[in-house]
């Protein structure tokens, strides 16, 4: 099994990143990992600790309509270049955390992603560059108001809300190109979403290249890299599970406000 790199809060509120061990231990480092954190002597005890967002990035970079399929399901054309928009870091999320459906919308949909780790500081860098920024790989849930990104000129508040980037549970260092990624609702076996990331249309050393050419990405960063078809609405009550092979799964439920 890959590594799995975690960020947690112990009973003394004091947030760790950290390794999380098959005894779920949690072997605790002295800095984030990117930040070629070293194991210390601390062992957090399985019983100990709460899971967080494995990252606090300063900014969460998503791109639109990076699967064919998807475009096509939403009556649009594939891009000709990457179709970018932010997530505030407010919206970040953990696995098991709630997400809040807003009294504004009337849709709220799911769309399970692979999110990007950015562990260097990254500006105007080539593919091939950009391929040694992206630290690893961890699992998003890119929540959007469907509505409110249909009548707004751009999708900041459909994308925005507060609980709408549930993130984890943790990062993976390496991961198969191939790897599928699938989206389950309630106990449903069926999964709405089921597709291999390689079906991507930008890829994401191109994403991470093009984005830098834009802004300067810092470590901790976030690039969410689209997702495929099968998007469809939550209800309050839902149970929203997004797992990809060599990850692990991202599960949240939905509420009211």
């Amino acid at each position: 099994m890959a590594q799995r790199y975690v960020r947690v809060q112990s009973q003394e509120g004091k947030i760790h990143y950290g390794l999380l061990q098959l005894t779920q231990n949690v072997e605790v480092l002295d800095a984030p990992p990117w930040l070629d954190g070293q194991p210390t002597d601390l062992i957090l005890p399985s019983n100990s600790y709460m899971i967080l967002a494995p990252c606090a990035p300063s900014k969460i970079v998503g791109v639109g309509k990076n699967y064919a399929d998807h475009a096509a399901e939403m009556g649009t054309p594939v891009p000709a270049e990457p179709l970018i928009f932010f997530k505030p870091p407010t919206s970040v999320i953990a696995s098991e955390k709630e997400i809040k459906y807003p009294h504004q919308s009337q849709r709220v949909d799911y769309e399970g992603e692979l999110a990007l780790v950015i562990g260097d500081r990254t500006c105007d860098c080539t593919p091939a560059q950009a391929q040694s920024k992206i630290w690893g790989y961890t699992i998003a849930n890119d929540v959007t108001a469907r509505d409110l990104q249909k009548k707004d000129p751009q999708w900041t508040r459909a994308k925005g809300f507060d609980t709408f980037c549930p993130l984890g549970p943790w990062i993976v260092r390496e991961l198969n190109p191939g790897a599928r990624l699938q989206t389950f609702l309630n106990d449903n076996p069926h999964p709405v979403q089921s597709t291999c990331i390689d079906q991507m249309v930008f890829p994401p050393d191109f994403l991470v290249s093009y984005i830098s050419q834009v802004m300067t990405l810092l470590p901790g960063d976030i690039v969410l890299t689209g997702t495929p078809m099968g998007v469809g609405d939550l209800q309050i009550g839902d149970r929203i599970r997004v797992e990809i092979e060599g990850i692990g799964r991202l599960e949240n439920t939905v509420v009211g406000r």
